[in-house]
C-alpha cells in the first residue's frame, strides 16, 4: 500500500445540534471511527434560521481522523445519494495534515477501513478554500463576525475555550489576555480569506480588547451534509 494511501486527512464537520451520534454512526458503517465532539453555536441570525427552517443555532462539531484512501471512499458513497437530503444540516470540511506522529497514524490506518455501501447524499465539491480559525477574549465574538462579514465572510461557528497558559500573550498584552476565549471558525473561499484575516487582525488583533490571533488552514474539498 502507498505513503498517499495511509496519510491521514481530518474531516472537521459542522453539524446541527443532537446529530452527531447518528453522524458518527454514519462515518464509522464507512470505515471512519476516531472522532473527537465538542459543542459550538453558529452565528447566523434566528430570523435566518427560521428563513430556513433550520430551528436552532446550536452546533456539533466533529472532528475525524481517517486515511486519504478510506475518505475518498466515503466521498464516492454519499456523493450517489439522493440531492437536497441534507439531514444534519451542515457542512463537512476535509484538511490534509502536515504532520502526525507515526503511532498516531498507524493506530487510525488500523481502525479504518473503506465501506462497500452506498451513500444517501448529495455531495458538493469545493476546492482553493480556507478554515479561517479566530482565538478571540470572551464576548467578541460578534464584532469580529461582523468584520469579517463586511470583509465577505457568510457566517461562522463559535467554540467556547479556556487559554491554559498565557505565556508569551500575557508578556506581550497583559491588559488585555483572558483565561476565556472564543475560538471562531469561519469557511471562505481562497480569494477572500485574505481580506477577511487582514480586517479581523487589523481591527481585532493580539493588542486590542479582543485579543484576536487569527489563523488559517487550506480546505481541500468541502460537502453539505
Amino acid at each position: 500500500m502507498s505513503e498517499m494511501d495511509n496519510r491521514i486527512v481530518m474531516l472537521f464537520s459542522i453539524i446541527t445540534r443532537g446529530k452527531a451520534r447518528k453522524f458518527m454512526s454514519l462515518l464509522a458503517e464507512n470505515g471512519i471511527g476516531f472522532h473527537l465532539q465538542s459543542n459550538a453555536v453558529g452565528t447566523a441570525p434566528s430570523e435566518m434560521m427560521d428563513i430556513f427552517g433550520l430551528g436552532t443555532n446550536d452546533k456539533d462539531i466533529v472532528i475525524s481522523l481517517a486515511p486519504e484512501r478510506v475518505v475518498a471512499s466515503f466521498a464516492q458513497a454519499i456523493s450517489r445519494g439522493l440531492g437536497g437530503n441534507f439531514e444534519y444540516g451542515g457542512l463537512m470540511l476535509c484538511v490534509r495534515l502536515s504532520a502526525i506522529s507515526r503511532i498516531s497514524a498507524e493506530i487510525v490506518n488500523r481502525a479504518s477501513k473503506p465501506s462497500e455501501r452506498g451513500g444517501r447524499r448529495k455531495v458538493k465539491s469545493a476546492q482553493k478554500n480556507q478554515l479561517i480559525l479566530v482565538s478571540v477574549n470572551q464576548g467578541y465574538t460578534d464584532a469580529v463576525m461582523e468584520t469579517a462579514k463586511r470583509a465577505g465572510a457568510m457566517g461562522g461557528t463559535v467554540l467556547r475555550a479556556r487559554l491554559v497558559d498565557g505565556g508569551v500573550m500575557e508578556q506581550l498584552a497583559p491588559q488585555t489576555v483572558h483565561q476565556e476565549r472564543e475560538i471562531l471558525t469561519i469557511f471562505a473561499p481562497a480569494t477572500v480569506a485574505a481580506n477577511i484575516m487582514d480586517d479581523i487582525n487589523r481591527i481585532h488583533g493580539a493588542l486590542s480588547d479582543a485579543n484576536g490571533i487569527v489563523m488559517a488552514v487550506p480546505v481541500d474539498k468541502a460537502y453539505k451534509i
